[in-house]
């Protein structure tokens, strides 16, 4: 059940992060954007010395959003910290 929870407690936290955020909406459309064109490159039936050195770069580029992103979500969920000393 607690795995539940936190599932539909990170699907309510994407809808807000999407809603609110132009950095988090921007991140996850170049991170769909590159997976599509790795999907494409992937599916060809030869792939050049350029086209591994691409994949890989874009394989970075798609790991780097996503930790971007990871990291958004998880600063979302922190709890404020109240300063409660002068």
């Amino acid at each position: 059940m607690e795995k539940e929870e936190e599932l539909m407690n990170n699907q309510e936290v994407l809808e807000i992060l999407r809603k609110e955020s132009n950095e988090f909406r921007h991140l996850e459309e170049e991170h769909r954007t590159l997976d599509a064109k790795l999907s494409a490159l992937e599916g060809k039936n030869f792939l050049t010395a350029e086209d591994e050195l691409e994949i890989k770069a874009m394989k970075k580029q798609k790991l780097i959003r996503k930790d971007r992103m990871a990291k958004m979500i998880r600063e979302f969920k922190k709890p404020e910290i109240i300063n409660r000393g002068g």
